[in-house]
């Protein structure tokens, strides 16, 4: 009889098999089994994990494939994850690991991950990723007891890998803070700008407003921010809490935004704030980048810009919360570093990171030895 598998260009004879689960479209989740002795043996192994599915007792084999075993971590790690986070660990398996495919989890050595790398030298962020990843899946293999942590090091460690530089931070430009106030925006687009700009919000996290998020009073008003849009594609979904714990908040609005925005939601007729023009649903990505792209067009033309010769480009909702925050940073100690965070939704920690060069540029040595060091 002839042999059921053949030996592969690797030595190995391989066989795709289901373990028993079922990938996110409902189709069977199949891994790879490797014998280096025979085909016969390989059958062995197939028959083994088809009994222990069938009777319910299913668990890694020792031969997993690289690639299978890091969509094991994902589904067992990332599950509850950011739509966004899961998206770029996806990525990375699948785009990139998958040169790997046919390689088993035990057999992954320092070169196969700095191969990868060099592969992608020329995009220094994917080689951050490829790493992380890379270091997320190894160390539960490690747990699994799939590999030892001597092999966790001797893949890990001394990777050479380009160093990124995340793009320059900036601030709004005197012509854009202008051109909010002249712009033709429609009532929804002056609303989504002043909730940028006067609260520091998300952008997922003011798309998300409903009318009862907001306080009006003749002491102050606030908003509180409870929850935040995400989008899977072009859907939009809620979710009923922010990006992290730090998340939860009630932020001020000054009294300039307040008194249009009370007006707005007091005019609203839906659940939320910033929904579709056609059908008052919960506003798609399509719809959000349609009103970003009149938003940033009409600061434009108010600030003497045309669409050729533009003077406001290269606008994000980002930008007006990194504005947002500088503005405050430069306003201590009137106002804490504890109490910024706070309104921003973040930690400390990120505050002192980022924008410690404002104290920085605001200390002056010379002067606070002679006012307090004079003999």
């Amino acid at each position: 009889m002839a042999a059921k598998y053949k030996k592969g260009k690797n030595g190995l004879f391989q066989a795709r098999v289901w373990d028993g689960t079922y990938n996110a479209d409902g189709t069977k989740h199949r891994i790879s089994l490797y014998s280096n002795k025979s085909s016969k043996d390989l059958e062995n192994k197939v028959a083994e994990l088809n009994q222990k599915v069938k009777n319910g007792n299913v668990s890694l084999p020792s031969d997993i494939a690289f690639v299978d075993y890091s969509r094991h971590w994902l589904k067992v790690r990332k599950e509850v994850r950011e739509k966004n986070t899961k998206k770029m660990y996806k990525n990375v398996i699948e785009c990139h690991f998958r040169t790997l495919e046919d390689l088993r989890l035990a057999d992954i050595k320092h070169s196969h991950i700095q191969g990868l790398i060099n592969s992608r030298i020329d995009s220094p962020r994917t080689c951050q990723d490829i790493v992380l990843t890379v270091n997320q899946v190894l160390k539960m293999a490690v747990q699994d007891s799939y590999i030892t942590q001597d092999q966790f090091l001797k893949i890990t460690s001394g990777l050479a890998v380009p160093k990124y530089k995340a793009p320059e931070r900036r601030i709004l430009t005197t012509e854009e803070k202008e051109a909010i106030k002249t712009a033709a925006f429609t009532d929804r687009e002056r609303a989504f700008v002043y909730i940028l700009y006067s609260c520091g919000l998300r952008r997922g996290e003011a798309l998300a407003l409903t009318p009862f998020d907001f306080k009006f009073t003749p002491k102050g008003s606030t908003l509180t921010v409870n929850k935040t849009i995400i989008f899977d594609g072009n859907n939009p979904e809620i979710k009923n809490h922010p990006k992290s714990d730090h998340g939860f908040r009630t932020v001020p609005v000054p009294e300039t935004a307040a008194i249009f925005l009370k007006e707005y939601v007091s005019n609203l007729n839906n659940p939320y704030l910033f929904t579709n023009i056609k059908n008052d649903s919960l506003i798609t990505l399509t719809g959000y980048n349609r009103m970003w792209r009149q938003i940033v067009k009409k600061m434009n033309y108010a600030a003497g810009g045309s669409d050729s010769f533009p003077v406001v480009q290269d606008l994000t909702a980002h930008i007006f919360r990194h504005n947002y925050c500088t503005n405050l940073c430069y306003q201590v100690p009137a106002i804490s570093i504890k109490k910024i965070a706070s309104l921003l939704g973040d930690t400390e920690k990120m505050v002192m990171n980022v924008y410690n060069h404002i104290w920085e540029e605001k200390e002056d040595a010379q002067a606070v030895v002679n006012e307090v060091l004079a003999i």
